[in-house]
């Protein structure tokens, strides 16, 4: 059991299946008052009752829109604006300034190491882009796909039998796009790929006889994008602050990190070589034709280019801040911080204890080969203990530009991936406290909470959720899970890890619900005030188990029917975005908001009647910004006294409206929306800059 679950925690492709569910009955009946009470759900300080967010995975805004070029009187912040690339994908006049570097840390972790040297391909070489877990050919059912995968099928009949998140005339997408290439070899499809340029480069490969052709409908590799990696990735240095870059961040180590350390040590010795080699670097090409349907929503409705990923890191971490706006820790039975146990791993024998503190020191011996990069692919930290590996570089950088890490004292956060305790059915899983499970979380409170003390209807819709609640829980009959409820990813779920939903039957029929569910809801006019929307592992668009046309699809039927329903589509807005960037290289500004992030800019496109019109948005914003909307929209109040609801909404400059000077600052998305062109009210600044704090 222990290596295929080592295997799969590396990041939100492998996890979806540790933890599933025993419950078997019905869900709860949509003729009854639906989701729960809604008594206040239409008293909405703007026209919008329903929100809608789909989280889809590990894309950042470069890596999608690298080359979009909006209507006339609008201004984008991408590599083809900078000068960094040309609109064809090949190095511009500026291509220096995306430059990477090599650098040495020896003994003490670094975020921005002192010694730098800028890759040449001859002496300093980059390494050729690996595959990592792409799928190497397509598979014969939809259980091998979801437990070897997940991938693509060879038929279409097994595509149709095993998919409901797509529309009917996209399931040919599902049978097709393997790499042909053995995992951890050489992406050798991607053009130049042993030589490859020192910066951003197109997503392409050579056909014969052909011009470049796009791997856009291809899978492909997933770069490292675990905690300490991602700060080392950025490298943030006080020394390089300006008025334009006011964190110093310079992103300039993406491949560096990916040739070191990659996707952790778990204390094993370093191999040689790594095989990820340099992936983050790739980006696709909308002025090609990648991407068509969410390009066609940026022209259409309105794109943000400064939206981030909240935490430094991968899928748990991200996804929690969609609902806690804080990062979650480690907590004893009353929901207080503790230390975590060190674990005993199942089945050893002797028995083998395990420290589950990150420890990014490198080696010994090493250049910044992590000494314990956590083990089986989650870590926790006491950001408040400046003692503890990696802690003080983070946050002594951090109050030399003056914000506060807010770190509570004694709390050990979980900065990577750890399954949630809890089945579908409430019950805790067989291997609750073992090494890859998070307690209760009891005493955090998330925004599902405060919408039902406030008689606000919500649900998470969660693709596959009826095959995850009615397989065994893990246990020792790993190998006779029901393969399907893998395509279920747990860890995406902030509510799934929740005393106060999961302890309650009613809770959990009432918010724990399909996507099958949410098309009902539209089709029946009764959705949520607020709803959230996870793909399975098919149609999430993670670049090594899906893709982003998949995504495409995926969202494309949910809009497609929102707007069909004439009543819904007056007020409803559909927020599509992403739970982190994957990992990969983009060149926005970043601002550090506490111990945990910000990361990179990710897509967020904000579809409704009054986001019409291709704008482009530039207010600082991340996942805890649709809780703030939601918070204003509703009426509501704060989730805590420390969750970043509580910070202010950006106050910007006309000449650089992407750094708030009243930093740390996130928006509440209302400037994405012109409501005041509508309903004669000013809840709205369809500009994007929100220069005062509402």
């Amino acid at each position: 059991m222990l290596p295929r679950l080592t295997r799969r925690l590396r990041d939100r492709t492998v996890v979806t299946a540790a933890i599933l569910s025993l419950m078997g009955h019905d869900v709860y009946a949509m003729d009854n008052i639906a989701f729960g009470d809604n008594t206040n759900g239409r008293r909405t300080e703007s026209p919008i009752k329903h929100v809608i967010i789909i989280m889809g995975e590990n894309r950042t805004f470069d890596h999608v829109f690298a080359t979009y070029e909006p209507r006339h009187g609008e201004r984008v912040d991408n590599l083809l604006s900078k000068g960094i690339i040309n609109k064809d994908g090949s190095p511009g006049p500026n291509y220096a300034k995306a430059a990477q570097f090599s650098a040495v840390v020896n003994n003490v972790y670094a975020i921005s190491p002192g010694q730098k040297t800028p890759y040449n391909n001859s002496t300093n070489k980059l390494q050729a882009p690996g595959t990592s877990y792409a799928p190497q050919q397509c598979y014969a059912t939809v259980e091998d796909a979801a437990l070897n995968g997940p991938g693509c099928l060879t038929t279409l009949s097994e595509a149709a039998r095993g998919d409901y998140g797509l529309r009917p005339q996209d399931l040919p997408l599902l049978t097709t796009g393997a790499t042909g290439i053995a995992g951890g070899s050489p992406d050798t499809r991607i053009v130049s790929y042993n030589n490859l340029p020192n910066g951003p480069y197109p997503l392409e490969t050579l056909v014969p006889g052909e011009a470049t052709t796009s791997l856009y409908a291809t899978y492909g590799g997933s770069p490292v994008h675990r905690f300490y990696q991602m700060w080392q990735e950025l490298d943030c240095d006080v020394s390089k602050v300006t008025a334009r870059n006011a964190s110093g961040c310079q992103a300039d180590l993406f491949p560096w990190v990916e040739q070191t350390v990659s996707s952790g040590s778990n204390g094993n010795p370093t191999p040689h070589p790594l095989k990820e080699g340099n992936i983050a670097m790739g980006f696709y090409n909308v002025a090609k034709g990648d991407a068509p349907y969410l390009t066609e929503l940026a022209r259409k409705y309105t794109l943000n280019d400064n939206y981030h990923q909240p935490v430094m890191g991968g899928t748990f971490a991200n996804q929690m801040m969609f609902g806690y706006a804080d990062a979650l820790y480690y907590a004893d039975a009353k929901g207080d911080p503790a230390t975590p146990n060190h674990v005993l791993v199942p089945g050893s024998n002797p028995p083998v204890y395990v420290d589950e503190v990150e420890n990014p020191n490198p080696a010994p011996g090493t250049n910044n080969w992590y000494a314990n990069d956590g083990y089986g692919g989650g870590s926790y930290t006491n950001c408040s203990d400046f003692t503890q590996p990696g802690v003080a570089p983070i946050v002594n950088y951090l109050t030399s530009i003056h914000v506060p890490a807010n770190c509570a004292p004694h709390a050990y956060y979980l900065l990577n991936n750890y399954v949630p305790s809890y089945i579908g059915s409430g019950a805790q899983d067989p291997i609750n406290n073992g090494p890859f499970t998070l307690p209760p979380v009891i005493k955090q409170q998330h925004i599902g909470d405060v919408l039902t003390q406030a008689k606000v209807s919500w649900a998470y819709f969660g693709e596959r959720w009826n095959d995850f609640k009615t397989a065994p829980g893990e246990g020792a009959n790993f190998g006779a899970l029901d393969p399907v409820a893998y395509l279920y990813c747990n860890i995406c779920n902030p509510f799934l890890y929740s005393a106060s939903v999961m302890t309650n039957p009613a809770a959990i029929n009432a918010h724990m619900k399909d996507t099958t569910d949410l098309y009902d809801a539209i089709a029946n006019g009764k959705l949520p005030a607020v709803s959230y929307v996870k793909p399975s592992t098919f149609n999430d668009g993670h670049p090594s188990s899906s893709r982003l046309d998949l995504f495409e699809s995926f969202a494309r039927r949910i809009i497609d029917q929102v707007k069909s329903n004439e009543e819904l589509w007056e007020s409803t807005a559909i927020l599509v975005t992403t739970d982190e960037g994957g990992g990969y290289y983009d060149s926005g500004y970043v601002q550090p908001v506490d111990y945990f992030g910000d990361g990179t800019r990710i897509p967020m496109i904000v579809v409704s009647k009054y986001s019409q019109g291709g704008h482009m948005s530039h207010e600082y914003s991340d996942h805890a910004s649709i809780i703030k909307f939601i918070e204003r929209n509703w009426r509501l109040p704060k989730l805590s006294t420390r969750s970043r609801d509580n910070l202010p909404n950006p106050q910007t400059s006309d000449d650089n409206p992407y750094v708030p000077q009243n930093r740390p600052a996130i928006g509440d998305l209302f400037g994405n929306f012109a409501f005041a062109d509508r309903d004669g009210g000013d809840h709205g600044h369809h500009d994007g800059d929100d220069h005062g704090d509402h």
